[in-house]
């Protein structure tokens, strides 16, 4: 990276940043967005998706973003053709991909509500999480191959979900890479504490930004067992907030039914935390999914009970109308700069020196959460600076906490084992140990080969012959 020169004290860099996936609807909005608002580094994103089409769009939003008055940041944007000229030289590599949801995720999401088995996201783990996993592998093992070949001392952000299956394959295959996966999860329950401060403690507006809390677990299966504003122990009121939102669950059948599908009432983190005396820390749909009974529903409409709803495949194929790109350069909306709640930016700049920043990341277990096994992706806090990434000491887990997150490290271990051999017989025992799979055993291996059956030209990478699928 090339040093621009100081600004109020802090060194402004010229960068490169290479995004895989660069073509996305959704996170290459928020990046335009932040890197838009910040003044202190500049240079290039290259742009690089299979559909080329999409990542020219985005180049061309994100150049027009720059040339607004009101934008600070200085940034090029282009699309690459190919990944290994997208990924050249570049000081930072941003993963945010997605396979065409309407010839893989509908099919994660419908085909096991064929068999009685209901999933609220269907990304992470379950049925589809697990079948996304095993796409994803192949996927990241290319994006490793090439951060080695062109840029070995750059920092890969992901943000692709199974945000640990596939921050842990690139560990896997290139394992001096350095890589962190982030989640925005979390920030609901700063904003939860800082309303508990205001409740309990401040006498006026507490920011989220202002509440420090240990996160500890793995991706979408996150606890936080101690929560601060400045002095204040925040924790020793949840006692009281639980006692706020009795009864648990609150809700009725229906009573979600116009409500986003992204809905978040802290039903299930107040329950885990009255179960298990910590707090769930990520939002209701994923939790759900982690354990075998909040999803044990012979209706869809029950889970509204937990003030949520399942996510139908619908809202994931683009049915809902065109995205936020297209309105933008159509001129059909007007571009405005918010507050995305994402920490890209902020944390390339720590790595570059210019300010340190502390939050919560997905890293591999360095004993940070000395009860889960070495090598595994957690999540935790972490420090970053121009020294690179420190996680933080969070501590152990209690026994009957940590035998559900070990049940999903264990899952996803093999999961990474069996993508790395092509070996689909691994993979259905990660199928079958997963809690959301609680049908008989011959019905849950026939469920297994109808979804890697439609999903056919997704799993090349598998040895499909070998397989005992039947």
């Amino acid at each position: 990276m090339h040093e621009l020169g100081r600004r109020d004290g802090a060194v402004a860099s010229e960068l490169k940043i290479g995004y895989v996936g660069g073509g996305s609807q959704g996170w290459a909005h928020t990046l335009i967005n932040d890197l838009g608002q910040c003044p202190d580094l500049g240079g290039e994103v290259a742009l690089y998706d299979v559909d080329h089409a999409a990542a020219a769009r985005n180049a061309e939003f994100g150049n027009r973003v720059m040339d607004r008055d009101d934008a600070v940041g200085n940034w090029r944007f282009e699309a690459y053709r190919e990944m290994d000229a997208a990924l050249s030289g570049v000081d930072f590599v941003i993963c945010s991909i997605q396979d065409p949801p309407e010839e893989t995720f509908k099919h994660d999401l419908d085909v096991p509500r064929e068999y009685g088995l209901y999933q609220t996201v269907g990304d992470t783990v379950g049925p589809g999480g697990t079948i996304r996993a095993l796409r994803a592998i192949p996927q990241y093992r290319e994006i490793a191959a090439t951060v080695r070949r062109e840029c070995p001392d750059a920092w890969v952000i992901n943000y692709t979900n199974p945000m640990t299956v596939c921050t842990r394959a690139l560990y896997e295959a290139y394992p001096e890479i350095n890589a962190i996966g982030l989640c925005h999860e979390v920030h609901p329950f700063q904003d939860l504490f800082a309303e508990i401060a205001e409740r309990h403690v401040a006498a006026g507006d507490v920011g989220r930004e202002e509440i420090d809390i240990t996160v500890k677990g793995i991706n979408h299966f996150t606890w936080i067992d101690s929560a601060y504003w400045r002095d204040h122990d925040l924790y020793q009121y949840l006692d009281a907030e639980l006692e706020r939102r009795r009864p648990l669950p609150g809700y009725e059948p229906g009573d979600m039914a116009d409500e986003s599908y992204w809905v978040n009432n802290f039903q299930i983190a107040f329950d885990l935390y009255d179960r298990f005396g910590v707090l769930g820390a990520a939002g209701d749909r994923h939790l759900a999914e982690f354990v075998p009974w909040y999803l044990a529903i012979d209706e869809p409409e029950e889970i509204q009970r937990w003030g949520i709803r399942l996510t139908p495949s619908s809202a994931r194929v683009g049915e809902e109308g065109p995205d936020k790109m297209e309105q933008y350069l159509a001129g059909d909306e007007e571009f405005e700069f918010d507050d995305s709640w994402e920490e890209a930016v902020e944390i390339m700049r720590a790595l570059v020196g210019i300010e340190p920043f502390k939050t919560h990341l997905n890293h591999p277990n360095e004993g940070q959460i000395p009860d889960l096994p070495t090598g595994a992706v957690v999540e935790t806090n972490a420090l970053l600076t121009g020294k690179g990434v420190t996680p933080l000491c969070a501590g152990g887990l209690s026994p009957q906490i940590r035998s559900m997150v070990e049940r999903h490290v264990t899952n996803q271990e093999t999961l990474i084992e069996a993508g790395f051999e092509g070996d689909l017989d691994l993979a259905f025992e990660a199928f079958l140990n997963d809690p959301l799979v609680t049908i008989p055993r011959e019905d849950a291996r026939e469920l297994f080969a109808q979804l890697v059956e439609t999903e056919r030209e997704y799993f090349t990478d598998y040895d499909l012959r070998a397989a005992v699928l039947e």
